[in-house]
């Protein structure tokens, strides 16, 4: 069977959003639900000495920064855990290599003290560099462990001065572990640079980027963050696809995440029961610079090769996230003609799964980690009616092609007899 069916979703947000719209919360890739942990939020903010600058509301960025805090650390919902860390806060020196390690945890991710996080911030004064690389892999390493939803919020007034550790491939290297860690970005009134910068990081690990220009928009949007990490959501499932069908890794209803460079395929496999349908969907984030003309194509083949139905999607621009979806639904077994006895469990079929890309980009741009996939998986009742838009098509043997053919024949053989009669009464008249 070819059935293209389009499954778009344009924004990271996407692939949450349409894992709870299929699958109950419940529904995961693992055998059993786990106990849920509390989300954990770590605020990481730059206490760098342009930090100075009176340009927010007739103060300055450190004051906007601390009235923000202390508001969030107020609205803190009780079970979120919190914590803050530091980028430039303590060393003022112009030694490099000591500016660049400027970063501490000035309150543990945990059970928030709101009076103690309060204190904590009011001791912070600019003072030095601006580490982000190094602030972001602290952050990290504060948020390890455990199942629960982890947010890194990042909040600056310029770009990283402790180059060559480039703060985008850091947010790539951490995103590409599978610890579902979210970093979101607020630019204090950026410029062009620290703008591209703080966007790159945030789209490396499908989180958001906002500029803040006033006290009000710091506060209100830090809130808004740290609010979303309560929110319930479906975590995907670090996986890794295979070289080829064989060997690949057995995937259940869920939503998975892999890494996939540049014209690469990987494969997995998914186990269909009689009368079940297969839903897949993939969506792969373009979160580098990338050239234009590139495709996505989720293909469905048996495990000795043949082509069951397959999806694709393609692209001509800059964009964040190509995505593609198919359908197969199983027919029924037939008890009539089965020789299985009725009591025994019906023999699923192994669908391979092939997900592929057409990304290209230049040379200069970095191919590893890949690109960041995401794999939705849905098993359902296949459809009762034939007509289904899923079960109607050329799977089902090449009938539909041959009538469309002999249509077209019997069309033309009577389109040139009526044009062959007008001819010939118009020579007679």
């Amino acid at each position: 069977m070819i059935t293209r069916k389009r499954l778009a979703a344009r924004a990271c947000g996407l692939f949450a959003a349409l894992a709870v719209g299929l699958f109950p919360a419940s529904a995961t890739a693992a055998d059993g639900p786990a106990a849920k942990e509390p989300p954990k939020v770590d605020l990481v903010l730059d206490v760098s000495g342009s930090m100075r600058a009176n340009d927010i509301d007739g103060g300055s960025r450190m004051a906007a920064a601390k009235q923000a805090f202390n508001e969030v650390i107020d609205a803190v919902p009780a079970e979120v855990q919190l914590g803050i860390r530091t980028l430039g806060a303590d060393y003022a020196g112009d030694d490099r290599a000591l500016g660049c390690k400027d970063t501490k945890q000035l309150y543990k991710v945990g059970p928030l003290d709101r009076t103690e996080a309060k204190t904590a911030v009011a001791t912070l004064a600019p003072t030095g560099w601006t580490p982000i690389g190094p602030a972001l892999l602290g952050a990290a390493q504060d948020l390890e462990g455990g199942n629960a939803t982890k947010r890194i919020v990042l909040i600056t007034d310029g770009e990283d001065t402790c180059a060559p550790l480039d703060p985008c491939e850091v947010a790539r290297d951490i995103a590409a572990k599978g610890i579902h860690l979210v970093i979101d970005t607020l630019g204090l009134v950026p410029d062009a640079k620290t703008r591209a910068q703080l966007t790159c990081i945030a789209e490396a690990t499908g989180g958001t980027y906002t500029s803040v220009q006033h006290k009000a928009e710091l506060s209100g949007r830090v809130r808004q963050l740290v609010d979303r990490a309560a929110d319930p959501v479906v975590n995907p499932v670090a996986t890794e696809g295979a070289k080829q069908c064989a060997g690949a890794p057995q995937l259940k209803a869920g939503l998975y995440s892999d890494r996939e460079t540049f014209g690469e395929h990987r494969w997995y496999r998914v186990d269909v029961l009689p009368g079940q349908e297969l839903r897949a969907s993939v969506s792969i984030g373009a979160d580098r610079a990338v050239n234009n003309d590139y495709g996505v194509m989720l293909r469905a083949t048996t495990v000795h090769g043949r082509e069951i139905v397959r999806g694709s999607e393609a692209g001509d621009g800059r964009t964040d996230v190509l995505s593609t979806g198919l359908r197969y639904p199983k027919a029924e077994v037939d008890d009539a003609d089965s020789d299985v006895d009725s009591d025994a469990k019906p023999a699923a079929e192994t669908v391979c799964l092939q997900v592929s890309n057409s990304f290209s980009a230049a040379a200069s741009v970095k191919t590893t980690p890949g690109m960041p996939v995401e794999l939705t998986i849905d098993l359902v009742d296949g459809p009762d009616d034939a007509s289904d838009a899923a079960a109607f098509g050329l799977g089902r043997g090449w009938w539909t092609l041959a009538v469309l053919v002999l249509a077209g024949l019997l069309a033309g053989l009577v389109w040139g007899w009526i044009s062959r009669w007008r001819i010939s009464v118009w020579r007679t008249n």
